[in-house]
């Protein structure tokens, strides 16, 4: 073996070992044991920083020593894209995830909100495991024996006459740009490129180019022009300057989340989406629904519910959906439309290499079983009321704000105090959230957590709040 491949096999083994250690740390801790309860076995330990570590030596106190070492590895080899709370998972079941120390914690972002079943479902991972033996891609330039089965099963679900697959939720937004452009020019008759979005302040859907250049926030689109041009924002939750902006016979669609997630579980005023279906309607303009982070059950249930827009009985013209779509287990995206929408994009003119891939649709259709057998949007509703009654009795001097709908749910945190430590104390007492937005923080539970969890939820949360004071 070269003294390359020597090196590569002992940087290998090193990782290895280090995996392993964590498994071997969880077989040794009570699963049992809450986080809370098995802190000070922890230790205080401050993890050994780089020169070009992001991680304040503050937030690195009281993490375990196999946790300190992934935080070090991470730091000194990956991009530094992200500022992650400083935990290392290593496993995840129901509401709960363990890090690589053996301490458990409530999860209450649940990868924002793509593992509303649970962490690792056993209906899930078991459909995940039985296709993965049989067949895993074959791109789409063949018929595989799933995507007919899964596209029959999404559509009639949704009540849609198509599906276009995709992988991840923001190229579900990239997919229903296109198709928007597409009908503009040929059904609108828009003049050639010349086709204009708007979408609404505050919106998050990604970090593609296109996505960016439709974002109000500084640290999404800042650094990153020229952008994509055509794109219009205005103001959320305000129906006459949609109006205004659609009457502009160059806009082909309104892009818009019914509840918007990354800005900080921002809710409009009943009637809000109504009156987008009217306006879009009046003006010849695409409703385009963002469900990644809203659908599937995320924000309860009022009869027949499976998306946020349900909740006013609207039918967006198209409908993104992901993140939730196959569980977590595995990246699913995908848009929903009528022919006269979906029929516009010819072969060859968008696609993905694995959207619709048979692994992908075989894990989809269990993910929405799950959804649907086990009442997730009704438990979302009950438990979401539960959790909101409790939450509003906290101190106004320290949690100014409660909002949300079903199991979407954020507080606005007074600006005497930092969301971000407070999200640290909510860890070293055994639960999971992080902040949005500096004084925003959002609770995202998977929709499996039952009222005995939502209440010891509840009280970790008032523990820390009231430690501040």
């Amino acid at each position: 073996m070269t003294s390359k491949l020597l090196k590569i096999s002992k940087i290998l083994d090193n990782s290895k070992s280090l995996v392993f250690s964590s498994c071997s740390s969880r077989s040794k801790t009570d699963s049992r044991k809450s986080s809370s309860s098995s802190s000070s076995s922890s230790g205080n330990r401050t993890l050994h920083k780089s020169a070009s570590s992001v991680i304040p030596d503050s937030e690195l106190q009281g993490i375990g020593k196999l946790s300190a070492q992934i935080l070090e590895k991470d730091e000194k080899y990956g991009a530094h894209n992200y500022h992650p709370l400083p935990v290392a998972l290593s496993r995840g079941k129901g509401v709960f995830v363990w890090d690589v120390d053996g301490r458990r914690y409530y999860d209450f972002l649940s990868a924002y909100s793509a593992v509303n079943q649970g962490h690792c479902h056993p209906r899930i991972v078991h459909a995940l495991q039985e296709q993965a033996a049989s067949l895993t891609l074959t791109s789409r330039a063949f018929y595989n024996n799933w995507l007919g089965v899964y596209s029959e099963f999404v559509t009639k679900l949704f009540g849609y006459d198509r599906v276009l697959p995709m992988n991840t939720g923001v190229e579900g937004g990239e997919t229903a740009t296109k198709l928007a452009r597409k009908w503009a020019y040929n059904v609108k008759k828009i003049p050639k490129n010349q086709a204009k979005h708007v979408f609404a302040e505050g919106n998050f859907w990604g970090r593609t180019l296109a996505a960016v250049s439709s974002s109000t926030d500084p640290t999404c689109y800042e650094g990153f022009g020229p952008y994509v041009p055509g794109f219009i924002n205005v103001p959320y939750n305000d129906i006459k300057a949609l109006d205004e902006a659609t009457r502009d016979p160059l806009v082909c669609s309104f892009m818009v989340e019914p509840i918007q997630g990354e800005s900080g579980v921002v809710v409009p005023d009943e009637g809000y989406l109504t009156m987008v279906r009217e306006v879009c309607t009046k003006n010849n303009v695409l409703f385009i629904a963002d469900e990644v982070q809203t659908g599937l059950a995320r924000t309860g249930r009022h009869y027949i519910l499976r998306l946020c827009v349900d909740h006013e009985n609207v039918r967006p013209d198209m409908v993104i959906l992901g993140k939730a779509l196959a569980g977590g287990v595995y990246p699913v995206s995908a848009v929903l439309a009528d022919s006269e929408i979906m029929l516009q994009i010819k072969p060859g003119e968008h696609g993905s290499t694995f959207g619709g891939n048979p692994l992908a649709c075989r894990v989809a259709i269990e993910a929405l079983k799950v959804i649907e057998e086990e009442s997730l949007a009704e438990n979302a509703e009950k438990m979401g009321k539960i959790f909101r009654t409790e939450l509003k009795k906290l101190p106004k001097e320290v949690v100014k704000t409660v909002r949300g709908k079903g199991l979407l749910n954020a507080i606005v945190v007074d600006e005497r105090y930092n969301a971000w430590e407070l999200c640290l104390r909510f860890r070293d007492l055994g639960l999971l959230a992080k902040p949005t937005h500096d004084d925003k923080i959002r609770f995202a539970p998977p929709l499996v957590i039952n009222e005995p969890q939502i209440y010891e939820a509840v009280d970790i949360i008032a523990r820390a709040v009231y430690s501040l004071k």
